[in-house]
């Protein structure tokens, strides 16, 4: 089997591939994760883990388990031990480790990674389509004794994570944002209304579909805002992330991916169509 090559380089979609190709070859070695765990001086939860593509990974343990695995030669282990090797390579976010916690740090290099990103937010305007200056009031706003150094910090995180929408091969953003978000006048009038007017801009962009939930439809209290992320690379399955206070969900289980998409797809029938988001922002505009 050929090994995929990822189209971006962040090291979170590599160790996924990578952790999946080498669960592909256990199983089919007939090989249970104690028994690999063994192999490497290490456990069950570690070889879980690394399948998962959730740490990083020592090369010596990837020869270690394709030789346990009958992979001793051949180009398809040389792929692999080169995946290990880039797989660990730090990503642009990895300057910004010091103020994102490491539960988002593994969505950053998702999102990064996406081709497709479905959102539905509540609250607020989606961080990806977000001003410079909304995200720094809501950064005060979330946390008020945060230094200004931090600030300022988080909000250039938040704009280089928005050249996702951008590169040359430019990530499609397909997002429902509830109007009551809109009418919210984070950092007052006068950001508010740069805000909107931001949007509208960026409804015309052709990888942009914005839609707008009217209020008068009632909530979708049942999902929360949420984010449907799929991938170019064919072994990566729709993942699902669900942002809490302190942590996060990171659901791929297909029964649970197509609960989220068929919420997603709910919304977006409810929601007004996209061709008459403009109008309804340039309403709020107006009102404002």
């Amino acid at each position: 089997m050929a090994v995929p090559q990822p189209e971006t380089n962040g090291s979170t979609v590599r160790r996924i591939l990578l952790g999946g190709q080498l669960r592909r070859h256990r199983e089919a070695a007939g090989i249970s994760r104690a028994e690999a765990g063994y192999a490497i001086r290490s456990s069950e939860s570690k070889i879980s883990r690394m399948e998962l593509g959730r740490v990083s990974f020592k090369e010596r343990d990837v020869v270690d388990l394709l030789a346990l695995y009958g992979l001793d030669d051949g180009a398809e282990r040389q792929d692999l031990i080169a995946l290990a090797r880039e797989a660990n390579l730090p990503s642009w976010w990895h300057n910004y480790s010091d103020v994102m916690p490491s539960w988002f740090q593994v969505y950053v290099g998702l999102e990064g990674a996406a081709s497709l990103i479905r959102t539905y937010d509540v609250q607020f305007v989606p961080e990806l389509l977000q001003t410079a200056d909304y995200a720094r009031a809501l950064t005060r706003r979330g946390q008020p004794s945060l230094a200004e150094e931090d600030v300022e910090r988080r909000v250039g995180l938040r704009l280089s994570r928005q050249r996702v929408l951008g590169r040359s091969q430019p990530a499609r953003l397909w997002a429902v944002i509830d109007e009551a978000a809109l009418r919210r006048p984070i950092g007052g009038p006068h950001v508010h209304r740069e805000q909107l007017q931001h949007l509208v801009l960026k409804s015309k962009e052709p990888n942009i579909t914005l839609q707008v939930l009217p209020i008068r439809v009632g909530g979708h209290a049942e999902t929360g805002t949420f984010a449907v992320l799929r991938f170019p690379e064919p072994d990566l399955s729709d993942l699902v992330y669900v942002e809490q206070l302190t942590g996060a969900l990171y659901l791929d289980k297909p029964e649970d991916v197509d609960r989220y998409l068929e919420a997603m797809n709910r919304l977006s029938v409810d929601s007004e169509p996209p061709e008459q988001t403009t109008s309804i922002l340039e309403t709020i505009l107006r009102e404002g």
